[in-house]
This record gives structure tokens, sequence and C-alpha cells, in this order.
């Protein structure tokens, strides 16, 4: 059986991210059941980096949609003493049904891990990009206006969450990005072209540029990240000086909103106050940031059900085959304790076997 990797927006493309946001949307509302859709699932949740919302809302996420989890810390595994991430995919995958990866490193770690069909593996963050905050970002947008059919305005570091931001938007027809960021800090150039390439194609608009005194006027959307992604150092000295006009205060606010007041501020957290973003901002009725931060877990349940719905479990009757897995080759007897939630379903004197 294949699964469904989502390691970048551009290969989950505009019909499933457009899905995406609007499953989300259901999951906030209520409206998606109180079904487990994930039971008898296992899920790896490894982060190398540093996380608050992220590593919670998958954690959380996985065990509301009913999987069992297992954690890995930066040292945990054998990769740190030298074994390679591709003997790492192939052992893994035998375990586990999807992995949740954070890494600051490129996502080449992640597309090693994903040269597998049996274990699903989704991007928690990398250098490269944060597509799953992204999708948080769209569902905030989307619940405050109805609709995606704003212009957004960022400020500061054209970081991985940037990137995932201008690739989101590039993708979603109407849409608008004005991206105004430090000289030499701006989006990398091969992701402005992939962005301005997609955008052509879905009949939207990414810009950018470095003037703060050429702000545009009346936006929907005020959004700004933290300047030092994962708190990665800087190889400037002096780039705090370079960042500090890029604040967005209340003056910034002020100039770039629309008259009626439904311009909303966002912000992907955390925030260094002071620095990328104000008190009176962030804290101000115009921020939807801590919103944001909610629709993290929603997004992040839709992204799980998404990279394993086509490997749904099903119980089976007379067998009573607990489901379909991709864990041995070939059948083998399986203890139902592997399976977390699924050991009610044990009874005795039956025989639990897992096949492909």
């Amino acid at each position: 059986m294949s699964v469904r990797h989502a390691l970048s927006l551009e290969d989950i493309g505009p019909q499933n991210l457009s899905m995406l946001i609007d499953d989300s949307l259901k999951i906030a509302a209520g409206d998606a059941g109180r079904t487990k859709p994930l039971a008898g699932r296992i899920a790896g949740i490894f982060f190398r980096g540093t996380s608050t919302r992220t590593r919670t809302a998958f954690t959380v996420g996985a065990l509301k949609l009913g999987a069992s989890i297992i954690t890995y810390g930066p040292d945990d595994l054998q990769i740190k003493t030298g074994e390679t991430i591709e003997d790492t995919a192939r052992v893994l995958s035998g375990f586990l049904d999807i992995l949740v990866i954070r890494t600051n490193d490129s996502i080449a770690e992640m597309n090693a891990l994903a040269a597998q069909d049996r274990m699903a593996v989704i991007n928690a963050m990398s250098e490269n990009e944060h597509p799953t905050q992204a999708i948080a970002d769209l569902v905030t947008m989307k619940e405050e206006f109805g609709h995606l059919n704003v212009h957004v305005l960022y400020l500061g570091e054209g970081n991985n969450s940037a990137a995932a931001l201008a690739l989101a938007v590039s993708m979603t027809p109407r849409m608008r990005l004005t991206l105004v960021t430090p000289e030499d800090y701006g989006l990398p150039p091969s992701v402005l072209e992939k962005a301005n390439r997609l955008a052509l194609q879905h009949g939207s608009s990414i810009e950018q540029h470095h003037c703060m005194d050429n702000l545009p006027k009346e936006v929907d959307v005020v959004y700004t990240t933290r300047w030092q992604t994962m708190g990665v150092p800087k190889a400037d000295p002096n780039w705090v000086e370079k960042f500090k006009p890029y604040s967005v205060t209340k003056e910034v606010m002020a100039k770039t909103s629309k008259p009626s007041g439904r311009t909303i501020f966002l912000h992907d957290l955390p925030a260094v106050r002071g620095m990328d973003v104000y008190d009176e901002v962030l804290d101000g009725p115009q921020s939807r940031a801590f919103r944001q931060s909610e629709h993290k877990l929603n997004s992040a349940m839709s992204v799980l059900q998404w990279c394993l719905a086509e490997t749904e479990l099903t119980i089976g009757q007379g067998n009573h085959l607990i489901g379909e897995s991709r864990l041995h080759h070939p059948p083998v007897p399986m203890c139902p304790q592997l399976y977390g939630e699924l050991q009610a379903r044990e009874r005795p004197g039956e025989l639990c076997i897992l096949r492909e």
C-alpha cells in the first residue's frame, strides 16, 4: 500500500491544500465527529529542535485521532552514533505508520526518510519550509474572513515560515502576498522563483521588496515571525540593527490597516516582544496570533488523517483480522499489545494477524 508524505506544500498541491484548510476548519468547529480514524496506528514524533506548539499539536492530535505515539529526542536514535538515514528509514518503517519530524537541517534528510512507501513522513519544520504552519495560517485567515481573497503583508526574515506562506499563497487563487524584508534576508531566490511561477498558474500574486517606506495600505493581514528562526545565530554581528526597522509596532499597524479595523495581525510564535513585535500589537484587539496557534492542532490533525487516508485499518469479522498493516512481510502472528489502544479488542483464544 502507498502512503502520502507531507514534506512540501508544492508536493501537497493546490486541491489538497484547499481540502486540508477546510478539514481543519471542520475540526475546529467540532464538525468532524468523535471517531478515532487512526485507532491502531503508531505515530513517531521525532524532534531534533525545540518546539512548543508544533510538537504538542502533533502529539495531542495523534492521540485525539486514536493513534498511539512514541517520541524521540535529538539524541535518542542511532543516527546520533552514525547509523545512516536510509537504514533508519528501513527500520522505522517496519514499526511506525507515520513519522513526524522536525530538524534545523535541509529537507534532504526528510526526503531520505520518505524514500519508502510503508511509513508516511510529515515535515514539522525543516530549514527550507514549515508547511503545516502555513496551513494553520490560512485556516486562521479563512476563519476570520470567510474566504482567502486577501492581501497579506509579511514583515521580517524570509525564513522557512515565510517560504511556506509564499507557497501556500501562490497556490490559492486571488490571494496576494507582499514580503518586506531586510536586504540580504529575503526569501531564497529559488523559493521566490517557484512561488511566482505557481502564482502565475493559480491566479495569485507574490512580490518582495526591502523598503519600509513603501508599505502597502489597507491590507487584510500583517504577519511577522521571530527574527532568529529556532534561535539559530546569524553570521552578521550587526544583524539586529538591520532588522529593527521591520518591527511590527502600533504605528506600522495604523499605517497598513483598513479604516474598518478588519485588518488582523498574525505571528507564528514564539515572539520576541520588543523586537519582532511589540506588546500593544501582539496583545491588542487586531491580534489573532494565539488563535492561530490553536489552529496548529487542527491543521496537524487534518494532515495526519490525510497522510493515512488510503490505508485505514478495518476491523475484520469471522477470522478476527484486526486490520491491514505494512508492518510485516510475509504475514506473521502479532501480539495486539503492539497496538496500544487496540488491546481492548483482544479476546481469549483469538489470533491477531496483520497482513498486507
